[in-house]
């Protein structure tokens, strides 16, 4: 026992966890296909070793056999329509990709550029003719494929890519050209060695015209030969996920059958007449974007998973690493009864089970937009803001996770026997794939100062910024969803304005204000310093380029709020008893660890006072010494199968059967 466990004389009585009744919780509706995945990590857990003794080409070729094996399980495939071998849901799709993220992440990130980016571009870009040519091979993995949008000098600005398809009207047939090294297709999975075809997004020209950017299916290699006119090289080796065969592609006029456009938003007529059903073509780019969004949703929750694998190993070796005698003088302190050892690990656990709650939230959406459930534009938008922030929140947790838990592993969490060396490679680069996070948040800022406007695809950059200042800055505010929030404050919450002064700190309302009224008052103060720049007749982009950090903190704020919330619900749901105790703690943790987070805003704005600021984190202190005795329950919950851990000095051979598929 931690020596320093709060006394039941404070009225605490410590809660029991119930580890499998936890774990049915996380996994929710989707745990037969967790478990699945669970049980195929398990059976080829040795990838984790062969990733460190292969060679490159070796290495590749194993993920690549890997995949193949899985899909025949029918794990990849659950988002495809049935018709087509399919499971024909897409929220188990994205569960399933979230648990496989225990595993090796080469193996992850070949899954979701084959089913995720190359499969679903293809269903949801393309029509019935694509679906009945592609999809059967696609989803067992037969028929290998690549997602070819990024060029060398165009990521995050898809719209201005320079790879040009002009339509030939005589031969009925799109030629494929790059235009120079900054149009090359660049950092493209399954590129270098195993794709055989490339949804290729390029610039569509007919007729003279540019319609802007679409989508066509390439052949990139025929009988396991370059195709003519294509040119493919190796990217090499990378930081991390070397199972992954990345390359470049060049297109020499390369010419395919006018079929090759993926048509559900538009066509091009045997006679050279271009059609959509969607006149305006910024709104055309973003619908095409938009059903797309299913990446971004993976990718963050792959994030949480992969800090949820640092922590089960960091927490697990420090309720079993001694170190310094401390409080006895014939043994050395545990390292999880150190204070700080607490503060270093346990506000990440509480963030990571806040995290995996919002995006429980965020899938559920997905499956609703995909699924037909609702066809609501605005819920459409919505989701891809949420999407987009939830995603850079969880992608930067696990980079500050896998590190801090490196960290407290000390010099055995340095060596390459355990998951620390391959989770920092290899999810290093979620910040950036499937859009750079900084690129995201400033579309959840967009959103929130437009407020998904009718005008919402139509509007750039210089748009949006003409759109929010043309109107009054309490209209932006009253069009948000924390607009009123002192009333509803008030009736919450006693002491009237002083609130924030006088609430319990453990009060999940006053956490809820707190964030609520940061993000309101941060959006208020975006709206007045674009409005005061245009007024002042400068450039809307330098007055955009020169408030950009507020609006990332605006945005940050938002999703932090959403993250919250979405974790107070999910707390509350809860039966009484020992669990709903213990996540209680945790959301408490973490409502209090975020606003300890940015203190210095709260108090510059008058929400904080020394006082309360120094209380808070007394507080933050007393639930880190209720969680600590409860810390490895809560990480055994996540069902991490030992396999993955990879870590046998860390967790300890004694503790093995500890983490375990639960079935």
């Amino acid at each position: 026992m931690p020596t320093d466990t709060p006394p039941a004389a404070s009225g605490y009585v410590q809660p029991e966890v119930d580890v499998r009744s936890l774990t049915e919780l996380l996994d929710g509706e989707y745990a037969e296909i967790r478990d699945l995945v669970r049980s195929n990590l398990t059976a080829y857990a040795s990838v984790l070793d062969e990733a460190d003794d292969l060679g490159v080409d070796a290495y590749r070729e194993r993920v690549r056999e890997l995949v193949v094996e899985m899909a025949a399980t029918g794990q990849t495939g659950m988002g495809f329509p049935r018709e087509y071998g399919g499971g024909g849901d897409v929220g188990a799709s994205i569960a399933a990709f979230e648990t496989l993220a225990f595993g090796d992440l080469s193996v992850l990130v070949k899954v979701g550029v084959q089913f995720g980016l190359f499969g679903g571009a293809i269903l949801h870009l393309g029509t019935e003719r694509h679906h009945e040519a592609y999809l059967p091979d696609l989803i067992t993995g037969q028929l290998m494929g690549c997602f070819a949008m990024t060029e060398t000098g165009h990521g995050s600005n898809v719209q201005a890519l320079g790879t040009m398809a002009e339509y030939d009207a005589a031969a009925r047939e799109f030629v494929i050209t790059t235009h120079g090294d900054q149009a090359r297709k660049d950092y493209i999975g399954n590129a270098a060695h195993h794709g055989e075809l490339a949804v290729v997004f390029a610039q569509l020209k007919v007729g003279g015209t540019t319609e802007g950017v679409h989508a066509f299916v390439v052949p990139i290699r025929v009988g396991g030969e370059v195709a003519h006119g294509v040119h493919i090289e190796d990217d090499g080796r990378k930081m991390g996920l070397n199972g992954v065969d990345n390359g470049r592609i060049r297109f020499d006029g390369v010419r395919v059958p006018r079929e090759a456009l993926l048509n559900r938003f538009a066509d091009v007529t045997p006679e050279g007449v271009y059609e959509s059903p969607i006149d305006n073509p910024d709104r055309r780019f973003f619908t095409m974007l938009g059903t797309l969004v299913q990446g971004r949703v993976s990718v963050g929750g792959a994030g949480v998973n992969a800090a949820k694998v640092a922590l089960a190993i960091a927490v697990k070796y420090s309720v079993r690493r001694r170190q310094f005698e401390a409080a006895s003088d014939t043994e050395e302190q545990l390292l999880l009864d150190y204070g700080l050892h607490q503060r270093r690990l346990l506000p990440l656990l509480a963030r990571t089970y806040a995290l995996h709650f919002a995006q429980d939230v965020v899938r559920t959406q997905l499956h609703e937009v995909f699924s037909g459930a609702t066809d609501d534009p605005q819920a459409r938008r919505l989701l891809e803001a949420r999407a987009a922030g939830t995603k850079a929140l969880g992608t930067w947790h696990a980079t500050r996770t896998v590190q801090e838990c490196r960290e407290a592993c000390g010099g055995a969490g340095y060596l390459a026997i355990n998951r620390f060396a391959a989770l920092k490679a290899d999810s290093d680069i979620f910040t950036t794939f499937e859009g750079d996070n900084h690129v995201l948040l400033q579309l959840v800022a967009k959103g929130l100062l437009t407020h998904y406007a009718g005008e919402f695809e139509d509007l750039d950059q210089l748009g949006m910024v003409r759109y929010v200042t043309g109107l009054a800055v309490e209209t932006v505010i009253e069009k948000t969803s924390a607009h009123k929030l002192l009333e509803r404050v008030r009736d919450l919450l006693p002491g009237g304005d002083e609130w924030d002064q006088e609430a319990g700190l453990l009060d999940s309302e006053y956490h809820l204000a707190m964030l609520r009224y940061r993000e309101e008052h941060m959006l208020a103060g975006v709206a007045r310093r674009l409005k005061r720049g245009i007024d002042q007749k400068r450039n809307p982009g330098v007055v955009f380029s020169q408030v950009q950090d507020h609006v990332i903190a605006v945005a940050h704020a938002h999703v932090e709020r959403l993250v919250l919330e979405a974790f107070v619900a999910r707390t509350k749901a809860l039966p009484e008893g020992g669990n709903r105790v213990a996540v209680g703690l945790l959301c408490d943790l973490f409502a209090l660890s975020a606003i300890e987070a940015d203190r210095a805003w709260f108090m510059e704005h008058g929400r904080l006072t020394v006082q309360r600021s120094k209380a808070i984190s007394r507080e933050v202190n007393d639930l880190c010494r209720k969680v600590r005795p409860l810390a490895e329950d809560l990480v055994d919950a996540w069902g991490i199968p030992t396999e993955m851990l990879r870590a046998p000095d860390l967790v300890g051979q004694d503790l093995s059967g500890r983490s375990r598929v639960v079935g």
